[in-house]
């Protein structure tokens, strides 16, 4: 029985889960939006809630319990730079879970986690590859048009 067995143990040791929920809390912080299984997200919403009210705390202490936690400096930074004070008006419900379905390998269940008002910075990351990807596309067609029609495509064969 698991009464009063709170948490989820994701099928782990203490030092696994610890370390894979650091890496998980860490990642959101940086990238605002992760892709992972359903419990993986549960499990790691409320550190990264926690993390956010540390954030918003802004004293050297919280400061030096979120490098505790995190695991990169840069994460911190943007923690306390950018995320917290995004939310400085509100007093919770930070993060977003919405399911994905079932995954093809393994058919386990998906989910993203997100940061609530992160769509405007996500959405210009998203144009600014879109931008790289329409760039290449060109450079190539253009590699592709400046070759003669009779050369050779690929270097490896021989012609003699």
């Amino acid at each position: 029985m698991r009464h009063r067995n709170g948490g989820y143990k994701l099928g782990r040791n203490t030092s696994h889960r610890r370390a894979l929920l650091r890496n998980l809390v860490t990642s959101i912080i940086i990238n605002d939006r992760i892709e992972t299984t359903l419990t993986k997200a549960k499990a790691s919403r409320p550190l990264v809630e926690k993390m956010i009210t540390l954030g918003k705390n802004g004293s050297v202490h919280s400061r030096r319990q979120a490098l505790a936690y995190l695991l990169t400096p840069d994460a911190v930074d943007r923690l306390f730079s950018t995320v917290a004070p995004r939310y400085s008006s509100r007093n919770g419900g930070y993060s977003r879970i919405t399911r994905l379905g079932p995954r093809k390998g393994d058919s386990a269940e998906v989910a993203i986690i997100e940061l609530l008002g992160a769509e405007q910075e996500l959405n210009e990351k998203a144009a600014k590859r879109e931008e790289a990807r329409a760039k290449r596309r060109e450079e190539l067609q253009k590699q592709l048009e400046e070759r003669e029609p009779g050369e050779d495509t690929n270097p490896n064969s021989s012609a003699a």
